[in-house]
């Protein structure tokens, strides 16, 4: 029985079109890594690896990581929050600068 990261994991990989080889490739780990990852309950890849796994599959770790009842939406969203924190005042004024013109195109 897959876990829910591996679960993630197969529905991001195949919505991509990968197969379980290409993904493996592209985070230099193995095809069979890659199948343990998606279907075995046991399986829990390191933090460096689900980062990896993440950025292959256009994704984030908190989406990957998340309840069933998180949507990929959600942990973008958390994801984008946390960057913006991290961010220099200054770079936050442009940030809600350039947000105002887009809402601004919006209402156009």
């Amino acid at each position: 029985m897959p876990t829910p990261v591996g679960k993630r994991i197969r529905q991001q990989r195949l919505k991509k079109g990968l197969t379980l080889e290409q993904l493996a490739q592209e985070i230099g780990s193995s095809k069979s890594y890659m199948w343990e990852l998606e279907n075995k309950d046991v399986a829990r890849p390191s933090a460096e690896k689900l980062q990896a796994i993440a950025q292959a599959l256009n994704t984030t770790m908190d989406y990957l990581l998340a309840a069933d009842d998180v949507t990929e939406a959600d942990a973008t969203d958390k994801e984008f929050y946390r960057k913006y924190r991290g961010m220099e005042n200054k770079t936050k004024k442009k940030l809600q600068r350039m947000l105002e013109l887009l809402d601004e195109d919006d209402d156009e």
